[in-house]
């Protein structure tokens, strides 16, 4: 029989891993548009081509690290979200299964 507190707890565990997830694209969010700020701040006060490519090249290796850093970030997070959102299925299957009635 399912409880009432499993219920509730089981909400909430989802509740946090959305919430975990919407956290971690808004900071991922802020921190492109904060790093294309700067990039454009930079580029601006160049003065010749050399600087202009050197300002470019350093920003897509940065944009790019940070894209791989924060895909594996939130990867991870949905991970863990999908793992308690299949855990009550796990528990419902583990009581039905031959292992549990001996």
């Amino acid at each position: 029989m399912i409880k009432v507190e499993e219920i509730q707890q089981y909400g909430t565990a989802l509740q946090s891993g959305v919430q975990a997830i919407a956290t971690a694209y808004g900071d991922y969010t802020r921190k492109s548009f904060e790093d294309t700020k700067s990039f454009v701040e930079r580029l601006s006060g160049v003065k010749s081509i050399d600087k202009a490519l050197e300002a470019q090249t350093e920003y897509a290796k940065s944009t790019y690290e940070t894209f791989v850093t924060e895909s594996q970030k939130i990867a991870g997070l949905y991970t863990d979200l999908a793992r308690q959102t299949f855990k009550p299925l796990e528990n419902i299957a583990n009581r039905f299964s031959p292992a549990a009635a001996n």
